[in-house]
């Protein structure tokens, strides 16, 4: 008699321990779960935000090629504008030259 109330005893806070022990494992279980999903959550967020700042890259990177483009176009517009500039005086001074000539012929002839 005394035998089997120990063991219906010791059984007893067994099955006690292991209900405490399931509801331990539980609760581990579930905070792990939402501990994972609010990881997978902000992973989702941030593919978002790579994936919105890799397309504003690629729309800074075509505006730059649209912006060398144009500065190209004005060096060479620039140059040519030198170039000009450069024959412009060129031919003024030969211009000059030959108004100073004229003027020392009508002024041999007077």
């Amino acid at each position: 008699m005394l035998f089997s109330w120990i063991s219906y005893t010791v059984l007893i806070f067994i099955i006690i321990y292991l209900l405490i022990n399931l509801n331990y494992t539980k609760s581990l279980l579930s905070k792990e779960k939402k501990l994972n999903k609010r990881q997978k959550d902000a992973i989702k967020e941030e593919q978002l935000l790579i994936r919105k700042y890799q397309t504003q890259l690629q729309r800074s990177i075509g505006n730059i090629d649209i912006l060398t483009d144009e500065l190209n176009k004005v060096r060479n517009d620039i140059r040519s504008l030198r170039a000009k500039n450069s024959q412009a005086k060129l031919e003024n001074e030969q211009l000059q030259k030959r108004i100073r000539d004229l003027e020392e012929r009508i002024n041999a002839l007077i």
